[in-house]
């Protein structure tokens, strides 16, 4: 197999890899977001039992959904970045208010996994949809 064949299908099952996490991500902010200004009970349940205000609930569901929105959309590439620390913000925040109320720690261990993927998608994601790409830089 030529060099070139291989850089191919590495690049291939990197952008399959990228839009498999990021998917999982933007659902996850883009639900989550919903039921947070929706104020589902469960939802609502939880964001007391850590100690947060309700009113709190619509202001982060506000940021996931524009976060997702985000990560979908082409171009933008600092809007991403930004969504891309909102989500990891999120997701390490929720971490700490777990552990430290020590409510409901199996959590932690989901919570943790949308971080990874979070991580994994700012990690695989194309020059494209970069907020400055190796290439402006020289670098290959």
């Amino acid at each position: 197999m030529s060099d070139f064949a291989e850089v191919s299908r590495v690049g291939r099952y990197r952008g399959i890899g990228y839009w498999v996490v990021t998917v999982l991500v933007v659902v996850e902010s883009g639900v989550g977001g919903l039921w947070d200004i929706a104020r589902v009970q469960f939802v609502r349940g939880l964001i007391v039992d850590l100690g947060y205000p309700t009113y709190f609930l619509v202001l982060l569901g506000i940021w996931k959904l524009l976060g997702a929105v985000a990560l979908l959309a082409p171009g933008a590439g600092l809007v991403k970045e930004w969504a891309y620390a909102g989500a990891f913000f999120v997701y390490t925040g929720a971490i700490v208010s777990h552990l430290t109320t020590g409510y409901e720690r199996g959590e932690v261990i989901v919570l943790l996994m949308f971080t990874a993927l979070t991580i994994a998608s700012w990690a695989l994601r194309p020059p494209d949809r970069r907020a400055c790409s190796d290439e402006v830089h020289g670098r290959s």
